[in-house]
């Protein structure tokens, strides 16, 4: 268990100050609510640990202090996920010296070692609010925990499956990236939709997110394949695709790597003049520029604008580049800092805060949930070019737009 004391870092604020000027004047607007309105970057290295604070005197674990809400960060901080979870709390850091968060304390709890123990022990310690845990099986297990103390539980998974009961899924949804593209395509004149998904859970919601974005949008679906990421396989499904019908636009619901093994094989084989969508599962592979074969392709994400800034002083701070996630755990704190200003230290956690039809705005841009716990989020349509991406359809900035 580790904490992270804004107060107690001043002196790292001050010297940070200069270097992320133009990133602080953005969190002030981050912080405030979209009243009228949503995993590219570098190769991820191992990240550094921030330096921890010295505290004040400890009693029964966690420090006597009933001037600051008490949050718990659930993450893995050990294991095959180390590197992620980490990034997330480093980035929680950041969020917390940005914002000038007085009254927040962070608390930082390994689900490596226990999803449950984790859970248990941040509940015990007195924490309102729990950010994590990052995978769906760790959520599953820390929501009735949380529940039975009344702690709303904010984890980074996407699997919408985990949402209610007092826990909120922040992850990006492959659904509403589908959702985005393929009404882009359509206000594009493209009607004639075709997939190629893996097999799958991934690939199962990717395939049923299009059949109905695509009848929302008045298009048609004239074939739907599956393969397993095997030459032989995809070779099959894209020979299937070809015998089934003619289509104008092709879904990879795939990573990019991927859709760069798939896009040669579909151009060959009769697909050379359809539009390549793509899903959120893109943003993550600047590489995906480098590929001619690819050029034209389109796909829907979060928008990289904040981002990049952020990523540029996680590596001044840490000495590493961050993993894309990150992002999530400083949206996470934007969120509470906001919420924190109405909040009285050591009540309940004010979980109706949480569904402002207005939403949040934060490093991702503008993000909402809805009675279902799930974020709704404002997403940009990118395109493939000659090496880079460039946005032809930004992000609402609300969702009044």
């Amino acid at each position: 268990m580790t904490e992270t004391d804004a107060p107690r870092q001043a002196d790292l604020f001050a010297s940070m100050k200069r270097a992320g000027r133009i990133l602080f004047a953005a969190t002030a607007l981050l912080v405030a609510a979209c009243q009228s309105i949503v995993p590219k970057g570098p190769a991820p290295t191992q990240p550094t640990a921030p330096t921890q604070p010295s505290g004040p005197d400890v009693s029964q674990g966690l420090p006597t202090d009933t001037e600051r809400h008490r949050v718990a960060l659930l993450v893995p901080m050990s294991g095959s996920n180390a590197g992620v979870g980490q990034s997330i709390a480093n980035a929680t850091t950041l969020a917390l010296l940005d914002t000038k968060a007085d009254k927040v304390r962070i608390t930082t709890y390994d689900t490596a070692q226990g999803a449950a123990a984790a859970a248990s022990r941040a509940v015990a310690d007195g924490n309102k609010l729990i950010l994590g845990p990052l995978l769906a099986e760790d959520a599953r297990i820390v929501g009735p925990i949380a529940a039975r103390a009344n702690v709303p539980v904010l984890s980074f998974s996407n699997d919408v499956r985990i949402a209610g009961s007092g826990v909120y899924v922040m992850g990006y949804n492959p659904n509403q990236s589908i959702e985005r593209v393929v009404e882009f395509a359509r206000g594009k004149g493209l009607s004639n939709f075709a997939a190629l998904v893996p097999k799958g859970v991934y690939g199962e919601r990717s395939g049923t997110s299009l059949l109905r974005a695509v009848e929302q949008a008045g298009g048609t679906v004239v074939s739907l394949q599956t393969f397993d990421r095997t030459p032989a396989s995809i070779n099959a499904a894209v020979k299937k695709l070809q015998a089934s019908s003619s289509y104008d636009a092709l879904l990879i619901a795939d990573s990019g790597r991927v859709a760069m093994q798939i896009a040669p094989v579909v151009r060959k084989n009769g697909g050379a003049t359809a539009r390549l969508l793509g899903t959120e599962l893109w943003n993550t592979d600047a590489s995906l520029a480098a590929s001619p074969v690819l050029r034209g392709a389109w796909f829907a994400s979060v928008s990289d604008g904040l981002y990049r800034q952020l990523a540029t002083k996680y590596r001044a701070r840490f000495g590493g580049a961050p993993f894309r996630l990150s992002a999530l755990g400083y949206d996470a704190v934007l969120l509470t800092v906001r919420i924190a200003r109405d909040w009285k230290p050591g009540t309940v956690f004010p979980a109706a805060r949480l569904r402002d039809p207005g939403g949040f705005a934060g490093i991702d841009g503008a993000f909402r949930f809805g009675r279902n716990g799930i974020a709704e989020r404002a997403l940009e349509v990118s395109e493939v070019g000659a090496g880079t991406f460039h946005v032809v359809s930004p992000a609402p900035r609300s969702f009044g737009e």
